[in-house]
C-alpha cells in the first residue's frame, strides 16, 4: 500500500530522527519512491542532506569530547567516539579525492582519515603521531564510503605513548590497515 505524501513525510521524519545516518537511497527503497522524491520531501521538511546531518550529530555529541584537535580538522566525519578506547568515522570519496586517469582514491586521503582518527581518540590536549605502519589493501574509488575504526590497543603512561590500531573498510571489505604509535603529553587512563 502506497502512503500519501503527508504520511510518507511523517514517516520520513521519524525514520531520520531515529537514524540520522540513513541515505536518500535507503529511504527511497523503504518508501518505494524515487530518490528525487525523497530529496524533495526533505527540502519541503527542511531536513538537511546526509552530510549535514552527520556534521550536526558529530558537533552536538563530540565537540566537547575530542580534545586533541578541533572536529573540523578530522578528515571524514566522526560518528562515534569513546576517548582512549575507540572511534568511528566515515569519509565519502569524491571526484576531487581520486586520480583522474583511473578513478582510484589518492592514498594520502585514506591515511589522513586514519591518522586524524587516531589523534582524535586520544584523551589529551596534545597527541602527535610518532610513527605508523600502514598497508593499502584494496583500491578505493570515487563514490565509495570509507568507514574507519580506531581502537586503542595499549598505553604506556611512563613513556607517554598510546598505540592505536586502525582499519578502514568499504562495504565491509578491508581497504586500509594501520598501526599508529601516538605521543601524548599525559599518561593514559588504562
Amino acid at each position: 500500500m502506497k502512503l500519501t505524501k503527508k504520511d510518507r513525510q511523517l514517516k520520513l521524519t521519524e525514520t531520520i530522527t531515529d537514524n540520522p545516518f540513513v541515505t536518500d537511497e535507503q529511504l527511497a527503497s523503504k518508501f518505494a519512491v524515487s530518490v528525487q522524491t525523497i530529496r524533495l520531501d526533505r527540502m519541503e521538511l527542511s531536513i538537511p542532506e546526509l552530510r549535514e546531518r552527520i556534521k550536526d550529530v558529530a558537533a552536538k555529541n563530540y565537540e566537547n569530547e575530542v580534545k586533541s584537535l578541533p572536529l573540523d580538522e578530522v578528515i571524514g566525519e566522526i560518528i562515534d567516539i569513546e576517548l582512549d578506547n575507540r572511534a568511528l568515522s566515515i569519509f565519502d570519496v569524491g571526484e576531487e579525492h581520486v586520480f583522474q586517469r583511473n578513478g582510484i582514491a589518492r592514498g594520502h586521503h585514506l591515511f589522513a582519515q586514519a591518522n586524524s582518527l587516531a589523534v582524535a581518540v586520544i584523551n589529551d590536549e596534545l597527541a602527535l603521531t610518532v610513527k605508523s605502519n600502514v598497508a593499502f589493501v584494496k583500491p578505493v574509488k570515487a563514490g565509495e564510503r570509507v568507514v574507519t575504526k580506531a581502537v586503542v590497543r595499549t598505553q604506556h603512561s611512563e613513556k607517554n605513548r598510546t598505540f592505536v590500531d586502525v582499519i578502514s573498510t568499504v562495504d565491509n571489505e578491508v581497504v586500509f590497515k594501520g598501526e599508529f604509535e601516538m605521543y601524548r603529553t599525559k599518561g593514559g587512563n588504562i
